[in-house]
């Protein structure tokens, strides 16, 4: 029996894959809220449903089944119980910036006034200020900075599944991120792989916890074949917490052997390692010619265990070299964003052109504006389907971004 879990290659054909799909919290906020929520622009929702419910169409056609992550939560808390909603709540609201105090004690009544499904929509989109009756009553309260809306933030990075948790091999981890507007988010899989019917009590590894210090996030996080991981040194991903995650996967025998820590640029633009290079069939790779440097060279380190159960890294430059190394390929065909032109390239990686979701070998969906890449790709000899993207896109994040595969099959 396959385990609800089960992800050994990027390009397997897809059969399970959780998605979010995008509410309240990507709206709800105003221009100047932008920069500590991580968004660059403000969707127009109605449009990005459609857009995202046109996403999941092309996944179902092509024989995958779609998981939300908002149900999955909901029927998790419901199978745990009133205790385990309340514990849920409790942690939510202390990792919200609410460990005691009045304002806890009334937005923990407000929301478990709620059936399941209104309090995480809810929590999701955030509470605003004016929706609790307080008198302030202590400090906290007194002190709470009046000009800003909310209590709870809106979490509007939520349809980028692909971030707070990651599938590999059978088991996953489920990741300490990096900046606050997106660190809560981790939770929700915490308490689905707890408590759903569907994946507690199921023998699934958690090979790294969001407890677990040095930040990773699963953008960065590629499954490259049953023994090779690759993991994007990031913006989002610290050397420290690959070299962690290393130590955990070699000792407890997850089937990896080999662990890639590629090195991009840190900002924002380029944010995850999947912005900038993903796999899309056997021997066939997307890549953004603005990280290579010259003769494509790229910092690149190769983590295995040694004899003595320690780690050893070795540095290399010739990435295109390291990829046919590991994965015992005579040749790679490395796919230029853009076609390599430098000012195509730019624009369409920021809209995503380097994010593609491979859902079997050399089968591919992309963001439909990426009109320069998409027939590039073609021409390289892949299948490409192409995706409603002018209000996604905004979220800075495509395809594989919004997605979180759960079961691919074996190559």
């Amino acid at each position: 029996m396959t385990k609800p879990i089960h992800v050994t290659s990027e390009i397997g054909k897809l059969d399970v894959v959780m998605l979010k799909r995008p509410g309240a919290e990507v709206e709800n906020f105003t221009p100047k809220m932008m920069p500590r929520l991580l968004f660059d622009d403000i969707p127009y929702l109605p449009i990005a449903q459609k857009e995202h419910d046109n996403f999941a169409d092309t996944l179902r056609e092509n024989g995958a089944e779609v998981l939300y992550l908002e149900k999955l939560v909901v029927e998790a808390l419901d199978a745990g119980g009133s205790e385990v909603k309340t514990a849920f709540l409790d942690k939510m609201l202390t990792e919200s910036g609410y460990a005691a105090g009045m304002i806890r004690h009334e937005l923990k009544n407000y929301l478990l006034s709620m059936p399941t499904a209104e309090m995480i929509v809810k929590l999701m989109a955030g509470v605003r200020k004016n929706e609790l009756d307080l008198v302030p009553r202590d400090l906290v309260s007194a002190a709470e900075e009046r000009d800003y809306p909310f209590f709870l933030d809106p979490m509007p990075n939520l349809y980028f599944t692909r971030d707070p948790a990651a599938s590999l091999g059978d088991g996953l981890s489920i990741n300490n991120m990096t900046f606050p507007a997106r660190q809560r988010e981790s939770f929700f899989m915490e308490t689905i792989i707890d408590y759903h019917p569907r994946f507690a009590d199921h023998g699934l590894h958690v090979w790294r916890d969001r407890n677990q210090p040095g930040r990773i996030e699963g953008g960065d996080e590629l499954v490259l074949s049953n023994t090779v991981i690759a993991i994007g040194v990031s913006e989002r991903t610290s050397a420290h917490a690959i070299e962690d995650i290393a130590r955990r996967l070699f000792e407890h025998d997850s089937g990896f052997e080999k662990v890639l820590a590629i090195r991009i640029p840190h900002n924002h633009a380029m944010m995850h390692l999947d912005t900038v290079f993903t796999m899309i069939n056997h021997d066939q790779f997307t890549v953004h010619p603005g990280i290579l440097g010259e003769g494509g060279q790229i910092d690149t380190w190769t983590i295995t265990e040694d004899q003595n159960g320690e780690l050893h890294v070795d540095h290399h430059l010739n990435l295109k070299q390291v990829l046919k190394d590991v994965l015992g390929l005579d040749e790679i065909d490395l796919i230029p964003t853009g076609g390599g032109d430098p000012l195509i390239a730019d624009r369409e990686q920021w809209n995503d052109g380097s994010n593609t979701l491979a859902i079997a070998p050399g089968v591919v969906v992309t963001y439909n504006r990426n009109y320069v890449s998409n027939q590039v790709l073609r021409e390289h000899g892949l299948k490409v389907l192409e995706v409603l993207s002018s209000e996604l896109s905004r979220g800075r994040g495509g395809p594989r971004c919004m997605s979180m595969p759960l079961v691919r099959e074996d190559l």
